[in-house]
């Protein structure tokens, strides 16, 4: 087989725009036997941002051939070949129109896109962009953006794709022949070709994969249960009786293990408050700065103690990251180095696992509802089925509507068959229930730790012993999974699974199948559903309506002056509710009357077809169609809930984005107060709860992190707090400069002039640091009108700028993209205040535009505002003011990393020197260097400050 991998290099993407060097790599039998380039004179002028890109300019084209030479040495190279390309459109269409142009037929021959073909084989990789996957492969990429190295690189990563196709089980390349068939493009083609090779090559009884296969599909486990371990008891009565012995033979393993460890004191603190809280059935709040080493402070004790006491000991983290952090680097590691044997489950919420029966329906009976994207998500899954252990939504990386489609095959409590499904002893989800059942520790998330709350402990295994990272999350995730939230997606998608048109949803696979079987049942159970659809229709088109005006009575009573970004948020009160509130009730009773027809003949339709599903092969389908129909109840209960405002100490808002009207409204309940909840289902339910984060004290107080949780009505006795230096030195490593003389703002009064001196002051700094900065803002419109300023100020001079929600709404991406290009600046938002890594000389200045306080406006700050008030108390200082001071002190994190790491700190807002309130931010911060100073001093002492590093 013989490719052409193809890349030009043009002056822009339109009809006008010319072909200026050309690159190709002729691929045979698997090496590449040719190559051709050349650049080649346009007839036009080449853009100075094209130049910026691929270093090619006039005057390098100037004597370059024109295009119909190129093309006539190109021509004979691409005959018989199959076009190869990265993003091959582009090329094609270029190829195509020069071909013409000069008179040539045009190229009819077979044509492959490696973005398709990388999005199916390595369903892992985070991106496709052909730089980082050459990063990802080890492949050196020499000049990005010139077309004989984009080739080059192109050809090598083909290679790649085609020993990684060729390596696949047979079964597998008969699913994924099935699956894309003729639909994306000519992949169905190539994936025929090698199916066949494969068949006519294979010998009887030879396939190496043949014990992986299961209901037709290439699996990389078997049944779970069977790979069960035993452990000798004897190995843990071994262990030392006092956890300082077990720690000091654990230290030896490390040291031998790492010829470079060092103690960490505050981390062996931490290691020993953990193990005694759970041997003396106590709760700990433990600060541990950064760098303490937090993750194997607690994991440590917690199977010590686990294993001595045959106790089930629960982590449970606020990012699925950090849980992923865990399962790949500290429990591999501490499995190495343990003197025992230890099991540790990792848990899930459910719908982040696949659901195999559901997978397995959609690919036999081809149900893609996206056609072409679709396809390629599947046939991403079906080779992701051959690797996955897990079966975790994590290890995937979708575009397009893939997340759409995962929506479709994940798992679900209302849709599980259990034992009688014929997946059971394979499935995903039951896997990780029986690690997690097995375990000694179980890594879980808050999110499901609140989903057990409401399941009424159905979910995670019993346990007693509990430890909450990150757990300045905790109250807010509280929150957020106590209450209930219904978004316009929710109910909808539900309402479009029943039933989207005569082909498309759950009730219309129903009635196909049914109709198959010319019996009066089957008639008489097609006949229901004909009756059903007309309610649902209507059900979809009152809910469009009751969406449209309650956006509508969003978007003028929302105040655009208080809304920040694209959000408009508007609280509702049972006491004064909007004019023509009694008319939207009236809407809501009437879909109320839908709600309750549909599911009573929906449930007698399933009760009935149920008791003969399997003699009309209809029990896949009965079973999700039961599902969805539980889910549409939960929705009608939570629309209820919202419009008659049923619980008093709940608050209720409207929330929606300016652009995507309707559609993006959500109706929000939530509990106002949830620390009476906590206390009841974690602080009096379990022996020992051990909290930690970075950020929990406020002005080295536990006192508002104690309120918020529920804790401050604990008895001295039982519960202990603990604040640990970090290991780093702060003084040597961290300048913090506030101009003193900088603008204040108030209100909106004043931000312009802020602004714009941000931006001159910013640009100064980034000249000095060579970019390397990172700036956090509070305000989405601030960034913006920051972004354009610093751009138009630094471009000149070689320093990127990158604007969250500007350049991309991606933290990763947008990360990676700062970490690529050593002189950077990066302007981020909420997202960016915590969570985000860069050790190292990549950054070396961090700015603090504004303290950041949350909007007032905002109705759980509101209410909770108002309940302080009633009781006598001052919110600004016992609410808004802690709240802020956590951020900040998270916000400060992301400078120093590690021990080495060094760098100034840029506090744009006099407020910490100029109020009564400042004090706590400043009090709350690891100790560095603080100094404020005017404006026109900043660069000279961050240069003075850098210099100092450098002697």
């Amino acid at each position: 087989m013989k490719f052409a991998v193809l890349d030009f290099e043009t002056t822009g993407s339109t009809s006008s725009d010319r072909i200026i060097q050309v690159g190709l790599c002729i691929v045979n039998d698997l090496e590449i036997s040719d190559r051709y380039t050349s650049l080649v004179h346009p007839g036009i002028s080449i853009p100075s941002s094209i130049t910026a890109l691929t270093g090619i300019d006039d005057e390098m084209v100037k004597d370059a051939p024109s295009i119909d030479s190129v093309i006539a040495e190109m021509v004979p190279l691409l005959q018989d070949s199959v076009l190869v390309g990265h993003n091959v459109g582009f090329d094609l269409s270029f190829l195509q129109r020069a071909l013409d142009e000069e008179g040539y037929y045009p190229f009819d021959g077979r044509v492959l896109d490696t973005m398709d073909t990388l999005r199916m084989l390595y369903p892992g990789l985070s991106s496709l962009q052909l730089s980082m996957v050459c990063q990802a492969f080890d492949i050196v990429h020499e000049r990005p953006h010139q077309a004989d190295s984009d080739a080059e690189v192109t050809a090598l990563i083909w290679l790649r794709c085609m020993e990684r196709l060729q390596s696949l089980p047979l079964l597998t390349l008969q699913r994924l022949e099935m699956v894309l068939e003729d639909q994306v493009g000519d992949l169905g083609w190539l994936i025929h070709e090698l199916r066949t090779y494969k068949e006519m090559h294979a010998s009887a009884g030879s396939d190496p994969h043949e014990d992986r296969y299961f209901r037709q599909f290439a699996l990389n486990v078997s049944d779970w249960g069977e790979e069960e371990e035993e452990r000798d008891p004897q190995e843990i009565k071994r262990m030392p009786d006092d956890f300082g012995a077990f720690y000091t033979q654990l230290k030896a393993l490390m040291q031998q293990s790492f010829g470079a460890y060092e103690e960490r004191e505050s981390q062996v603190q931490m290691l020993n408050n953990v193990e005694s809280a759970f041997q003396k059935e106590q709760h700990l709040m433990i600060e541990a700065g950064t760098g303490t080493g937090k993750s194997l402070g607690y994991l440590i004790p917690s199977l010590y103690y686990g294993l001595k006491n045959e106790k089930k000991v629960v982590v449970s983290t606020h990012t699925i990251n950090l849980q992923e952090q865990l399962r790949e680097r500290d429990i591999p590691l501490l499995k190495e180095l343990f003197p025992v044997p230890f099991k540790a489950g990792i848990l899930k919420g459910r719908s982040h696992y696949l659901c195999s029966r559901k997978f397995e329906a959609k690919v036999n009976t081809l149900d893609f509802e996206n056609g072409r994207e679709d396809r390629v998500t599947a046939a991403q899954m079906i080779v992701w089925l051959g690797e996955t252990k897990h079966g975790d939504d994590e290890e995937l990386h979708f575009s397009g509507k893939g997340q759409q489609f995962w929506y479709s095959v994940s798992s679900d409590a209302e849709s599980c068959l259990n034992r009688a499904c014929p997946w059971f002893k394979k499935c995903f989800y039951h896997r990780a229930r029986h690690e997690a059942n097995n375990a000694d520790v179980v890594i879980t998330n808050h999110s499901l730790l609140f989903t057990d709350v409401v399941a009424e402990n159905r979910v995670l295994p019993g346990y007693k012993h509990l430890v909450i990272d990150e757990a300045h999350h905790f109250e807010e995730v509280a929150s957020k999974h106590l209450g209930i939230e219904l978004h316009y997606h929710g109910l909808s998608g539900t309402l479009l699974w029943l039933y989207k048109d005569a082909r498309t949803g759950q009730l219309s696979l129903l009635k196909q199948k049914l109709a198959r079987f010319e019996k009066d049942i089957t008639q008489k159970w097609c006949s229901m559903i004909e009756e059903i659809v007309p309610r649902l229709i209507a059900l979809k088109e009152q809910w469009d309506e009751l969406t449209e005006v309650l956006y509508q009575l969003l978007a003028s009573r929302s105040d655009a002056s208080q809304t920040e970004g694209n959000t408009m948020v508007l609280r509702l009160r049972k006491d004064s509710l909007p004019n023509g509130w009694d008319k939207l009730m009236v809407m809501e009773e009437n879909m109320q009357l839908h709600f309750t027809e549909v599911n009573k003949k929906l449930d007698r339709l399933l009760t009935e077809v149920k008791e003969l599903q399997d003699e009309y092969d209809a029990a896949s389908l009965v079973t999700d169609l039961s599902g969805t129909v539980k889910q549409l109840l939960r929705h009608k209960d939570a629309l209820h809930f919202f419009m008659t405002m049923a619980d008093e100490n709940y608050v209720y808002w409207l929330e929606a984005g300016h652009y995507n009207k309707a559609r993006s409204l959500q109706l929000s309940s939530v509990p106002m107060d949830v620390s009476s909840l906590l206390k009841q289902y974690f602080f009096d339910a379990k022996e020992s709860v051990v909290m930690t984060s970075a950020t929990l004290s406020v002005g080295k107080s536990f006192d508002y992190t104690c309120e918020q949780l529920g804790l401050q009505t604990q008895d001295d006795n039982k519960l202990v707090t603990v604040q640990l230096p970090s290991p780093f030195n702060y003084r040597e490593q961290a300048l913090v400069v506030i101009p003193r003389d900088f603008p204040s703002i108030r209100g909106n009064v004043g931000e312009k002039e802020f602004v714009d001196k941000l931006i001159l002051s910013l640009a100064e700094v980034a000249l000095e640091t060579k970019g390397r900065m990172l700036v956090l803002f509070t305000s989405n419109r601030m960034l913006k009108a920051a972004h354009a300023g610093l751009k138009d100020m630094l471009s000149p001079f070689g320093i990127q700028v990158l604007g969250q929600g500007v350049d991309s709404s991606n933290r990763s991406k947008l990360t990676r993209m700062f970490q690529n290009h050593p002189a950077s600046v990066l302007l981020g938002t909420s997202s960016f205040w915590e969570g985000v890594d860069i050790p190292g000389n990549a950054l070396s200045c961090l700015a603090i535009v504004r303290l950041p306080f949350q909007p007032p406006n905002h109705p759980l700050v509101e209410a909770k505002t108002e309940n302080l008030k009633k009781l006598g108390q001052n919110p600004f200082m016992k609410l808004s003011v802690p709240q802020a001071v956590i951020r900040f002190k998270q916000g400060f994190g992301r400078l120093v990393r590690t021990a080495s790491d060094r760098g100034i700190v840029l506090v744009y807002d006099t407020r910490v020197i100029d109020t009564n309130y400042g004090k706590y931010f400043l009090y709350s911060l690891p100790g560095p260097k603080i100094e404020h100073m005017n404006t026109s001093q900043l660069v000279p002492r961050i240069k003075q400050w850098m210099g100092e590093k450098e002697q």
